[in-house]
């Protein structure tokens, strides 16, 4: 009897299956890369590929210091034009002399500018070698940390009175550097008095006591979502009023930190759109 009602409620009680696992969501697809717009500097990613096609001459070349004779190793751009050009020079990141810091020379000879770049931490590296000596990003961002600002302006015034001296030149200079390069065209307008312009790409600013000495007019260009930059441009801009010194800043809603290098984000790209026209126009009027 036990046995057929045993049997009557397993019959009865409804089958359990277990439950289906839930479909795993898909795999949102990669953004595509951005193509290259060629008013532009190139993008980290583009940058080797937009140097190999470049029309335009450049070569490295080697500054003598004039206090030990150390050669800085330099990226020097050409334009092509027939009349003399103003030097521009590129002040790399805190990741060294690279092929992107290469190409955005090469973008400011495109637009009839002696570019040149150089390498700041030449001499620094194993065996006496500059930044394509050094193993890691990492060993030289240390390198370039450790540089000191008296070493760095040293550096950039043996460079600029090179290139200004160069028959192709017309004697005007400007600085044009990003982040840890940015601080250094800063700073750098604060120290050398025959600069015509400088050009600070989301870089920290001199102090507040060094902005006295301020000559050249100064374009500050920042990421909206970099607040550790952001947070130096209210009083900067306050000090440099007060001096009656040129200081334009623009920060571009969304962009982050290292916005021209990395275009691939599309806030950044929009930033970099407006940001680099900006400096050209800028370029033009201080560098006649």
């Amino acid at each position: 009897m036990w046995a057929t009602l045993l049997t009557t409620a397993l019959l009865l009680t409804p089958t359990q299956t277990p439950a289906a696992a839930a479909p795993a969501p898909p795999t949102p697809a990669a953004a595509p890369a951005l193509p290259r717009d060629e008013a532009l500097p190139p993008a980290e990613d583009q940058a080797k590929a937009a140097l190999n096609q470049s029309p335009r001459h450049g070569e490295y070349v080697d500054v003598k210091l004039p206090a030990d004779g150390t050669p800085i190793r330099a990226w020097m751009v050409y334009p092509e034009r027939k009349d003399k050009a103003p030097v521009v020079i590129v002040i790399h990141e805190i990741f060294g002399l690279s092929d992107w810091i290469r190409g955005v020379a090469d973008q400011l000879a495109r637009e009839g500018y002696i570019a040149v770049a150089p390498d700041l931490i030449s001499g620094l590296g194993p065996n006496g070698g500059g930044t394509d000596s050094v193993p890691t990003r990492d060993d030289v961002v240390k390198l370039v940390r450790a540089l000191t600002p008296e070493a760095a302006t040293a550096r950039l015034n043996a460079v600029r009175d090179y290139a200004i001296h160069l028959s192709a030149a017309n004697g005007q200079s400007a600085t044009l550097g990003f982040c840890w390069g940015g601080g250094r065209s800063f700073a750098y307008a604060a120290t050398q008095p025959g600069l015509n312009a400088a050009v600070v790409y989301y870089g920290t600013p001199p102090e507040l006591a060094d902005m006295a000495h301020v000559q050249a007019p100064v374009l500050g260009l920042y990421g909206g979502d970099d607040a550790r930059v952001d947070a130096t441009i209210p009083p900067t801009e306050a000090e440099m009023k007060k001096l009656g010194k040129s200081y334009e800043p623009h920060v571009y809603p969304g962009a982050g930190h290292g916005f021209l290098r990395a275009q691939g984000e599309r806030t950044n790209r929009k930033a970099t759109q407006e940001a680099w026209p900006r400096t050209l126009v800028f370029l033009k009027e201080h560098l006649k």
